[in-house]
């Protein structure tokens, strides 16, 4: 007896052709083209045939020649596979018992509770420079990652639809990823990230994971009740990374009809139609807009992203352009959120497209050095001369152009075996690429996220598994100041004691020409109003700032630039209180605290004495800070 499990009609025509009796679980796909293509006569049937599931299929007499009269019997569609003859009892058993996933369902079927909106933290989340890592595999999965859940699925077995479409039936398929969902991550690894100084998870999901609703006229409208339980799973996520400390940025890796028509979209038929089609551009903006709606309010969400690695056509642009102005209307809060798009890998034509606007919007640029016969072709230490040269230079030209809005969001330690087979020492010529990398997106992006966090078989794979790659090809931990996470907690507790207690009032003297300084809190970072009166008040508190002879409007540039100072100093106090941060979009945020006195206190024209200022603020408060951390 030979049993096989088929995912091609080619390899079901070459396993025909070595056996002269083979079992195959087949996909109802795969079963009705032997039916025409073959003229199978099924001498059993059970059940009828459906447009999805997996069937094991018992071959036998030469059914490979169409000339020949064939035989062959279907036992039964998994997962109740049955036989009448004990050869075809015996294989449908080792095929049920390898394809049929065991009844689990899971417990996180309700909304998670969430605190309401701290615009401190919310603020700090989602400005600071990000240490980030990438959850993939978790609600979008990739088979190089994770194959396990793939065994049974329907297809071509390498898209998530082809596994909600596979196990048996929806409640297999349902199950198996409800199980995948509950334990491939869980708080430990929230726990240990927040241990390493990962301040920020990038989260890939796809529309499905809306829930059933959103699979409607789409391709996973057939296995839409798979995703019951999808959405509370995410926000799950979210509340255990928010336990922990850490931002979360939601990226939409699948848009109805595919932004890419990659595997990674969650569809295996390789077509991109989501910019053809006019429904499913509408289809993923409702997607956006929910988004937008329920993790706006949440203190932990940094950004959205709103399309992963999207195909560079023309109409990228008015899709990014008609999403960000659509979903800025939903909500005064969203007016002032972030969105996160990928610029489809024209690093310059999106860093025009950002420069060109004044809200929070950020470039995703992705860099990888294994996908095309020129990365095969070239060394490990040819590939780190360039990361350091002309890559690092193309990456800082870009960020100058779209103030410091741009994060790496996907890049890896991973070479090809090419690269690393003329060097003396591959190991080291891995480390000293990957450790290039880390000092280049540091310098040139306000962030960074490594691709990815785990797989499955992760011990083996430091090129692209984080927890892998740490204290072996990247550094033990991570930290803005240069901060060893191995410090004792009573320690660090003291060190965060120190942060606080810096003056909120910087000596004047260090902003150069800067005569005057306002004693105010930064007004962003706490939610602070500024009137144009003589005396300022801090929301919730009674202390009324007061500077005499200082009227609220700023009419010098001096004046302007002691508030900017002042903005920059007790910025880098809050941020380092918070996990010892540092703020990441620096041009974005003194933009946007200038905007927020309006004009009334910072008059037209000296918005560059403000800004000036606020960096000789910020330095001067991180220096203050560093020689904290360094006692």
């Amino acid at each position: 007896m030979h049993c096989i499990q088929a995912k091609g009609f080619d390899k079901i025509q070459a396993q025909l052709q070595s056996s002269p009796t083979v079992y195959m679980l087949l996909s109802s796909r795969n079963v009705q083209m032997l039916v025409k293509s073959l003229g199978l006569a099924f001498l059993a049937c059970n059940p009828a045939l459906t447009a999805h599931g997996s069937w094991l299929v018992r071959m036998s007499s030469n059914p490979y020649h169409r000339d020949t009269p064939s035989t062959g019997i279907l036992i039964s569609r998994s997962p109740q596979i049955s036989a009448s003859d004990a050869d075809g009892a015996a294989a449908g058993e080792n095929a049920a018992d390898a394809c049929v996933a065991e009844p689990y369902a899971t417990a996180y079927v309700d909304t998670p509770p969430f605190p309401p909106l701290d615009p401190v933290r919310a603020n700090v989340y989602r400005y600071r420079r990000q240490y980030s890592v990438n959850i993939g595999s978790w609600f979008v999965h990739e088979k190089w990652m994770t194959p396990s859940p793939f065994k049974c699925a329907d297809g071509e077995q390498i898209s998530e639809l082809d596994i909600a479409s596979g196990w048996g039936s929806v409640e297999g398929a349902r199950s198996a990823l409800e199980r995948h969902w509950d334990t491939f991550i869980t708080e430990a690894d929230f726990g240990y990230l927040a241990g390493v100084g990962i301040n920020t998870v990038r989260l890939p999901i796809g529309y499905w994971s809306l829930g059933p609703s959103f699979c409607v006229g789409t391709a996973y409208e057939d296995v839409a009740d798979v995703y019951q339980n999808a959405w509370p799973q995410v926000l799950r996520a979210i509340r255990m990374a928010d336990d922990q400390g850490i931002g979360i940025l939601i990226d939409l890796h699948g848009a109805v009809g595919s932004q890419n028509g990659e595997q990674h979209s969650g569809i295996s038929d390789g077509m991109a139609n989501l910019f053809d089609v006019p429904e499913n551009q509408e289809k993923t903006l409702a997607v956006l807009r929910y988004l937008v709606q329920e993790l706006v309010p949440i203190t932990n969400v940094v950004g959205i992203q709103i399309l992963n690695e999207p195909h560079n056509v023309p109409e990228l642009v008015e899709f990014y352009e008609t999403a960000i102005d659509s979903l800025r209307k939903l909500s005064p809060e969203a007016a002032a959120f972030p969105f996160y798009i990928h610029d489809g890998f024209d690093l310059n034509r999106f860093s025009s497209f950002i420069s060109s606007r004044t809200d929070f919007v950020v470039q995703d640029h992705h860099s990888y050095f294994v996908f095309t016969p020129s990365d095969q072709s070239e060394s490990a230490d040819d590939h780190t001369s360039n990361v350091e040269g002309s890559i690092a230079q193309s990456l800082l030209n870009a960020s100058e152009q779209e103030r410091l809005n741009l994060v790496i969001d996907e890049w890896s330690c991973a070479l090809t075996p090419e690269s690393l087979e003329s060097e003396e020492d591959p190991e080291s010529s891995a480390k000293e690429f990957c450790f290039a990398q880390l000092e280049v997106y540091n310098r040139t992006a306000a962030g960074w996220g490594f691709w990815s966090y785990k797989k499955e078989d992760c011990d083996d794979d430091p090129g692209w598994c984080f927890t892998s790659a740490v204290g072996r090809r990247l550094p033990p931990s991570f930290s803005p100041y240069g901060l060893s996470f191995a410090k004792d907690p009573v320690e660090l507790q003291e060190v965060a004691i120190a942060i606080a207690e810096l003056s909120d009032f910087p000596n004047p003297q260090a902003a150069g020409s800067i005569q005057d300084t306002l004693s105010l809190s930064n007004h962003l970072i706490l939610g602070n109003s500024v009137d144009s009166d003589e005396s300022w008040e801090t929301p919730g508190s009674s202390t009324i700032f007061h500077e005499p002879g200082f009227p609220g409007n700023s009419t010098t540039c001096e004046r302007s630039g002691a508030l900017g100072y002042a903005d920059g100093y007790q910025a880098a106090k809050v941020f380092a209180m918070h996990g010892f941060s540092k703020l990441g979009f620096v041009s974005q945020y003194a933009g946007d605290s200038r905007a927020a006195y309006g004009q009334d206190v910072i008059s037209e024209g000296l918005e560059e004495c403000y800004k000036q200022s606020f960096l000789e603020g910020l330095e001067a408060g991180e220096e203050a800070v560093l020689k904290i951390l360094q006692q």
